[in-house]
């Protein structure tokens, strides 16, 4: 029987520390935020999409699971890499 009741306390202590502040916190008040900082632009979206796709695509050809991952981390990792540094560089400049 300890090991139940262990096992409820455990649970009760995660509910009382976890959701129930949460529970009890009021409803956040609505604050505006910046006209650039709703979502992101076409040209992001498709960069997000490409450094998804582009990787995938490389290793569904070059099969890096089947031998050695070196080359497909120069070939499809590193070029996603180098391209969002290029933009975070470029990003920093325009502000």
């Amino acid at each position: 029987m300890t090991g139940i009741s262990e096992v409820l306390v455990l649970l009760l202590l995660i509910t009382c520390v976890l959701i129930l502040p949460r529970m009890l916190k009021p409803a956040p008040k609505n604050v505006r935020t910046k006209p650039g900082i709703k979502g992101f632009s076409m040209k992001m979206r498709a960069g997000v999409v490409a450094s998804v796709v582009f990787p995938i695509l490389t290793a569904l050809l070059m099969k890096p699971w089947q031998v050695n991952p070196t080359p497909y981390i120069f070939t499809g990792i590193l070029p996603v890499v180098v391209c969002w540094g290029i933009v975070w560089i470029l990003a920093a400049r325009k502000k």
